[in-house]
């Protein structure tokens, strides 16, 4: 189905190809030299330079309409509404004489807050890429489609720093008032996907929905949970829980119905992939997948999920029909449970606490994890990481707005919410400590989820701010009382109040923040 892009500006171009299937996209990407097939049929890409998110080539353009909501600053970086319509301008002579390929769909499974987003690139790959991430259209969406917001993305227009205002030859810029996102350079797929979550995180609080970078799932008896967390602390590997369906892996709302996925697919990270720990994901890379600078050797076509030789950043894009035990709907009912997971290498978090709806608020604002000594030169401890909401680089507006939502719906709701450490314990790491054990974190998880925990009695953690229980079914007292578990109980002490001390110097940088969720942070 073919499409006129002249109201776009788009004039000159060759072809457009409008929602192609999956199959003629991967035979043009194959024709075209975009990609290869692995033995399994996924289509393998390198994306070349750019192998993951560019956060210093994203900007926010500085529109009258929109200049006193947006947080400003280094996450959301201002431009001006020249150097945008620059780029547009450069964008519409680059696709002179070229194939445009244009997929219309929706981000958004509740069909009352849903929006019809239309991707124009120019390659086939990456069209695959959102066909199958985005909600795709049923019988009847085209006939009449108007997109709310359009995203155009040139990946071999390489920009000039000096000459068109940005930083690199990359840039991606997304303007409220024009209602269009630009990816200029930047062939890795996810600059798309996150330019429409940034949308979806400004529009949908104004109609009081809550966005979140969260993870999903739902019980036979329909309680849904939700999982936060930063890379690796766990989320995709405990959402999927064989005795709940999958809701979605990335992004989802909360309205007053319950919860939706913004998805229909996801984009899982494949570095050190193995079929024994996370066969759904191994399994779901076949043909229609996406596969991002993961080697594979050219005889066998096999891939190499291990090799971190292109990037550690490895990826695969594929639709949630791809993977078992998943709700096609998309929706669930309002969450009984909240769970937030960080990978603590400090060792000095509970490995399961309760917490308050101020303390819920103070932790989800902080979206705390850490990264381990080792992993960069010159680290020699544990360093935390704070990341507002839990996905800082995608959150327009300010943090204190996305916490009253998440406040009114524990209020709403009565969501018993969690803080689940899956880090260390018993030390920090390369100190002492050890890896919270899986199966262990399993059985907090699941006690959470059934309501166990809730029987058992809490105490107050003086340093945390948190209630930390006394029993769980499946966990051995000892194993819930970080300090107990430390050898050295002075230095418990001290790196306690470290971290604490570190939540509170992060927090400084939020304004407009109620009294009652400062004050229920951690005490140094």
């Amino acid at each position: 189905m073919s499409l006129d892009l002249s109201y776009l500006g788009l004039n000159g171009t060759k072809n457009v190809y409008r929602n192609l299937s999956p199959s003629a996209l991967v035979e043009y990407a194959l024709e075209h030299g975009e990609g290869k097939l692995n033995n399994t049929g996924a289509l393998v890409v390198n994306t070349g330079k750019y192998t993951g998110r560019s956060p210093k080539d994203r900007f926010v353009v500085d529109e009258p309409s929109i200049h006193d909501e947006i947080a400003w600053g280094k996450i959301n970086v201002p431009i001006s509404t020249e150097k945008f319509n620059n780029l547009y301008e450069k964008m519409r002579g680059y696709f002179q004489n070229r194939d445009a390929f244009v997929f219309d769909g929706f981000a958004g499974a509740n069909d009352q807050y849903r929006v019809p987003f239309r991707v124009v690139t120019d390659l086939a790959s990456e069209s695959l890429f959102i066909h199958q991430l985005l909600r795709r259209p049923v019988e009847g969406d085209l006939e009449n489609f108007a997109p709310g917001f359009t995203v155009i993305a040139a990946v071999g227009l390489k920009l000039i720093p000096a000459l068109d205002g940005v930083n690199s030859e990359a840039a991606i810029m997304i303007s409220f008032e024009k209602k269009m996102i630009l990816v200029a350079c930047s062939q890795y797929a996810g600059e798309i996907k996150k330019g429409i979550f940034s949308v979806m995180n400004y529009i949908l609080p104004k109609q009081n929905v809550l966005p979140m970078h969260c993870s999903a799932n739902v019980g036979d008896d329909g309680d849904s949970a939700i999982f936060f967390g930063l890379s690796g602390t766990g989320k995709t590997t405990l959402s999927a829980d064989p005795n709940r369906k999958l809701i979605g892996d990335d992004e989802h709302g909360w309205c007053d119905d319950g919860i939706f996925n913004f998805e229909g697919g996801c984009y899982a990270k494949c570095i050190k992939l193995s079929k024994e720990h996370e066969p759904d994901i191994y399994n779901a890379i076949r043909f229609g997948a996406l596969v991002e600078n993961v080697v594979m050797d050219e005889e066998t076509r096999q891939l190499d999920f291990d090799d971190d030789s292109i990037t550690e950043n490895t990826r695969a894009g594929y639709p949630v029909t791809h993977i078992n035990n998943v709700e096609l709907s998309g929706v669930a009912g309002v969450p009984k449970t909240i769970i937030f997971l960080t990978a603590d290498a400090f060792g000095v978090l509970p490995p399961v606490s309760k917490l308050s709806r101020e303390a819920a608020m103070y932790q989800f604002v902080s979206g705390y994890t850490a990264k381990l000594a080792g992993t960069e030169r010159g680290v020699t401890e544990p360093e935390a990481t704070f990341s507002t909401c839990f996905g800082e680089p995608f959150f327009p507006l300010p943090a204190s707005r996305y916490a009253e939502l998440l406040g009114e719906r524990i209020d709403k709701t009565g969501a018993n919410v969690y803080l689940v450490n899956t880090g260390w314990a018993g030390g920090s790491y390369g100190k002492g400590g050890n890896r919270m054990k899986l199966p262990l974190t399993r059985a907090m998880v699941t006690a959470a989820l059934n309501g166990e925990l809730e029987k058992s009695e809490f105490v107050l953690d003086p340093i945390f701010n948190v209630m930390v229980p006394k029993s769980c079914p499946g966990v051995s007292p000892e194993v819930l009382s970080p300090r107990e578990f430390w050898a050295d109980k002075a230095a418990y002490e001290e790196t306690a109040r470290k971290l604490a001390g570190m939540f509170q110097k992060n927090f400084t940088k939020y304004t407009n923040m109620d009294q009652k969720i400062i004050d229920a942070g951690p005490k140094a």
